[in-house]
């Protein structure tokens, strides 16, 4: 691109003469771009306006010096998107983000340089920011705030807009008119209601959000708290640690390898020269480094200008220099500058015969400047007070200069803090300073260590009040059917826990203790968990809100659960979304245990949703809704449950946004649970000497059939197979693949179970067929789908309902048979209908509940019904009701890409 005429739009909001600056023109509202700063360029490749997404005819066309921003001439009056140096400027809650593992994201552009993610990227896990892995560090600290953590905490919400990345069929709100585009990033998206409006109409959108069509089953953030200090983003919203593959500091170093490869190829003409550019001590350490191509005749000023736009920083170059970076630099802070005092600088080159390898760009001292100070709760009618302050200015005395600017000027000065915070994309730190510290010596030691970490730190005035931290562990792990005076034994011996209270934690040093220490503690063989989880205060939630607690098996359905899990935290409260590979469904219960009423959606086959339906109905007695109904997102491989509620046969990529509302819309219905007591009389196989004692009883419980016999055969033999090698059964067509094999090894078996089994249903004696399998069925359907009862009519029987308090009892005479009813050709034996059975095994035999198969010894198994009914939703036969375009948040199925994972 050539280089042609600047066009100056604005200066970064610390040059503005409103707040004493004396740099470039003050951008005021609405006087023109925020803060870019554009430049004509000479065009060599298709470009499309960044505004109006239009293509940019001709040659010619402005771009932004620090953020790429590309527009027609005509389009720049109206550019209201900021320039990502003054972004930082414009977070109005610090909330930093929660990246995941790199990963190549396909038609993505990049938020900090605007860039398409044609490389490896981040992408945060809570809200739609996509980053290239050398912008991680420039990306601001603008992520959803989804709870409460004590600091600027209120009740009302406002939209959380986010530009980008849309389909190029979405549609604006206000205008109607397509604001999508997948040529550049444009547009923008509410990340809480979705709903969606170009650059230039989502100012006149009403501030506050309401949460959109999803709004009764969010989980609103004014009702979450959670203390999260110590605590990683990750650990926060209970996402599992090994998708995080290396440490930030690696993140960080790999990020200014990858900025070399990139920016080193744009350096090919010989009249240029590449130079390293250094932002301060830190970045030295760490040697991080930012690139920029300068021609090699460059002046001092034009150099130090192409330094800071590497860093995005749009500041005056007249307030910076250059220092060469020499060993010194790491011994010292007495860095030689490479500037000679008696030169001109405005005339000379920064090179010489022999050029330094790097450089460091460094602020010059200042006897005064201008800073800003925010207020630390929102009532105040301001953003945010200017002050200025010189060499004598104290932490003391400019909270005495605040006050009045606040309208706090009768209260003691002992009652406030000045609290310095630090706006990292991946972490917001803050530190209180001491009321006798110098405030410039503040500014000179932060943008000596870097002048990028200056750019997004604030200081905040805060009332000093002591504020009650409880942070909430789940420990999980431990033996079951304990008395509480042996759980505390067990945790004070092994944690060296100094409370006896688990849950709730009142110091955080101790919260992070115990939370490492029991990542590493086993109790009887068994390793310990620790999940963080938030505090639902109840009396928060609005009356007609019903939020869903989403549980999501990662492991299922080919994998899928791992996308289902970006889409439902970006869709919804990531606190309402648990894992259940970290902990189980214990902690989701714990954190709703006092919300009046939910609902549950279960993402997992069958054996999932019998493992979230049995933590239920242990843990029932504690929830303040006791009875939620739950949906069901089919991810298994048979899904036979999900299919008899209408949610279909397996989940296949639908939009979850469209779950979310079918979920909205499904009616409520009963169905009925069974427990089954397994009492084996004789000891089991293997017993040594033949003296051991039998296998205790226990209790399982069904949701969908119990098989003995040749269907639960199949089932350990499929078991066994996916144990030797799991890493292969990812997909459901490979899993039925396999059912199929193990079924015709099995083919000529025989097997005469009706001599090897009695049956007594309801006190009455059952004489068998001749059978190879006995299934007890409680839904209309059986090994992925098939109408093992029949629909046919029968005097003998009542018609199947699965809240009739009733199971009915098939037989099937061996592996053909059980294809013929897969196929549709055939149906079971029906042999009886009741309500208690007695089943009495004369030798050991299969048994598979629910998919779950092991080999049952001689004994007795008793199948009774279970407490009172569940209640689970049935996806409603009506039509959905159209969305219009309050959400276009398919995110592509919320695209996770092939190397993302």
């Amino acid at each position: 691109m050539a280089d042609g005429t600047r066009s100056l739009s604005g200066g970064s909001p610390g040059s503005s003469p409103l707040l004493g600056g004396r740099g470039r023109a003050a951008v005021l509202a609405g006087s023109g771009p925020p803060g870019h700063s554009f430049r004509r360029v000479t065009l060599t490749k298709p470009t499309f306006c960044h505004y109006c997404t239009d293509f940019i005819w001709g040659l010619a066309g402005y771009q932004c010096e620090v953020c790429n921003f590309m527009s027609h001439e005509k389009c720049l009056k109206n550019v209201k998107i900021p320039c990502s140096c003054i972004a930082p400027s414009l977070v109005r809650v610090p909330v930093a983000h929660c990246f995941g593992p790199p990963g190549h994201y396909k038609r993505k552009f990049c938020t900090v340089c605007r860039k398409s993610l044609e490389s490896s990227a981040f992408r945060c896990e809570v809200c739609e920011l996509h980053v290239h892995t050398d912008c991680i560090l420039f990306a601001c600290s603008d992520c959803r705030q989804c709870h409460q953590d004590g600091h600027q905490d209120h009740d009302t919400y406002h939209h959380h807009w986010r530009e980008g990345n849309l389909s190029s069929s979405a549609r604006c709100e206000v205008c109607k008119k397509t604001c999508g585009s997948s040529e550049v990033l444009s547009g923008m998206r509410c990340e809480w209601c979705g709903i969606l409006a170009h650059a230039a109409c989502y100012v006149i959108v009403t501030p506050e959000c309401t949460f959109g069509r999803l709004r009764n089953m969010i989980l609103p953030p004014s009702c979450v708290q959670l203390f999260s200090r110590n605590f990683s983003k990750l650990h926060c919203f209970r996402i599992s640690e090994n998708l995080q593959t290396e440490s930030d500091e690696d993140d960080d170093v790999d990020g200014s390898i990858q900025a070399s490869a990139k920016d080193i190829q744009i350096s090919t003409d010989s009249s240029k020269q590449t130079l390293k550019i250094f932002d301060g001590n830190d970045a030295v350490k760490r040697n991080q480094f930012r690139l920029i191509s300068v021609p090699r005749i460059a002046k001092n000023e034009e150099v130090v200008e192409a330094a800071l736009r590497a860093y995005y920083i749009n500041d005056d170059q007249q307030e910076y220099e250059l220092q060469t970076f020499t060993q010194q630099a790491l011994l010292s802070d007495d860095v030689i500058n490479r500037n000679d005092a008696a030169e001109d600088s405005n005339f000379s080159s920064v090179f010489r015969e022999s050029v330094p390898e790097a450089w460091i760009i460094r602020a010059k001292p200042k006897d005064e400047e201008v800073i800003r100070i925010y207020p630390a709760w929102l009532k105040v009618g301001m953003a945010y007070v200017s002050l200025r302050v010189n060499k004598d200015s104290s932490t003391q005395t400019v909270i005495k200069e605040v006050l009045p600017l606040l309208g706090r000027q009768t209260e003691r000065l002992q009652n406030f803090i000045l609290v310095e915070v630090l706006m990292g994309s991946k972490q917001v730190q803050r530190m209180v300073l001491d009321n006798q510290e110098l405030i410039l010596n503040r500014l000179k030691d932060i943008r000596k260590t870097s002048i990028r970490q200056m750019n997004q730190t604030r200081f905040y005035i805060v009332e000093n009040s002591k504020s009650i931290v409880r942070v909430n562990l789940f420990v999980g792990g431990l033996p079951p059917q304990l008395s509480p005076e042996e759980y505390t034994n067990i945790l004070k011996d092994e944690l060296a826990i100094k409370s006896a209270v688990v849950l709730e934690i009142s110091c955080f040093s101790e919260a992070e203790r115990i939370y490492m220490l029991v990542k590493d503690t086993t109790v009887n063989d068994k390793p310990l968990n620790a999940v963080v989880i938030p505090e639902v205060r109840a009396s928060k939630i609005p009356q007609n809100c019903c939020p869903l607690l989403v549980f999501v098996n990662p492991k299922s359905g080919g994998l899928k659960g791992r996308d289902l899990l970006y889409s439902f935290r970006k869709l919804l409260n990531p606190h309402q979304v648990f894992e259940l590979t970290n902990g189980g469904p214990l902690p989701g219960f714990h954190t709703f245990s006092k919300v009046p009423s939910f609902r549950v959606l279960v993402c997992g086959g069958d054996g999932t949703v019998g493992w979230v339906l049995g933590a239920l109905e242990e843990i029932r007695h504690k929830l303040a809704c006791s009875e939620p109904s739950v949906a069901i997102l089919p991810l298994g491989t048979g899904n036979d449950l999900g299919r008899v509620l209408r949610w279909g046969a397996g989940y296949s990529g639908e939009d979850p946004y469209s779950i979310l509302v079918s979920v909205d819309e499904a009616d409520d219905v009963l169905m009925d649970r069974w427990t089954i007591l397994l009492d084996a009389e004789e000891p089991a196989e293997g017993a040594e000497n033949g003296i051991a004692e039998p296998e205790p009883p226990k209790i399982v419980q069904m949701n969908n059939y119990c098989g003995l016999g040749i269907d639960a055969e199949l089932s350990l033999d499929f078991h066994h197979a996916r144990e030797e090698e799991p890493g292969k059964f990812n997909s459901r067509f490979h899993n039925k693949g396999v059912y199929v094999k193990v079924g015709l090894q099995k083919i000529s078996h025989t097997r005469n179970l009706h001599k090897d089994i009695k049956l007594q249903v309801d006190q009455h004696e059952v004489e068998l067929p001749s059978i190879e399998g006995l299934i007890f069925i409680n839904i209309p359907s059986w090994g992925s789908g098939a109408d093992l009862w029949g629909s046919e009519s029968d005097s003998r029987f009542e018609k199947p309902r699965i809240d009739d308090g009733l199971l009915e009892v098939v037989g099937v005479t061996g592996v053909v048979h059980m294809g013929q009813v897969q196929g549709g050709f055939r149906s079971g034996i029906r042999i009886a209908q009741g309500s208690y059975f007695r089943v009495t095994l004369l030798k050991p035999i299969p048994v598979q509940v629910d998919g779950e198969p092991w080999i049952q010894a001689p004994g007795q198994i008793i199948i009774s019904a279970a407490g009172p009914k569940v209640h689970m939703l049935k996806k409603s036969k009506q039509k959905q009701k159209k969305t219009g375009s309050l959400r276009e948040m398919r995110v592509d199925s919320m695209s996770v890409s092939e190397g993302g994972r």
